[in-house]
């Protein structure tokens, strides 16, 4: 099959979507003591400042910017989940 979406590379490469048009890294799967932290890390605060972030991201061995994502894709969700009561 020609239009098959190619494998997640582990090293982290970019890969190329079905079309050839974008250039995406592969989706990042967390472990599950890596979200343990990050949701408790979480409950404590909402928004980290970047000396916290950096010592986040180097404990659980993220990249800061992995740990930025994370947090904003968690405030959202939690606004939307506050917002439906």
């Amino acid at each position: 099959k020609e239009h098959e979406k190619p494998l997640a590379v582990p090293n982290g490469e970019l890969r190329i979507s079905g079309k050839g048009k974008k250039l995406r890294k592969p989706r990042t799967i967390y472990s599950s003591l890596q979200l343990q932290a990050l949701n408790q890390r979480f409950q404590q605060t909402q928004y980290l400042a970047l000396p916290e972030r950096a010592e986040l991201a180097a404990q659980l061995g993220l990249t800061q910017t992995q740990v930025k994502i994370w947090f904003q894709n968690k405030r959202s969700k939690y606004k939307k989940i506050m917002k439906q009561g």
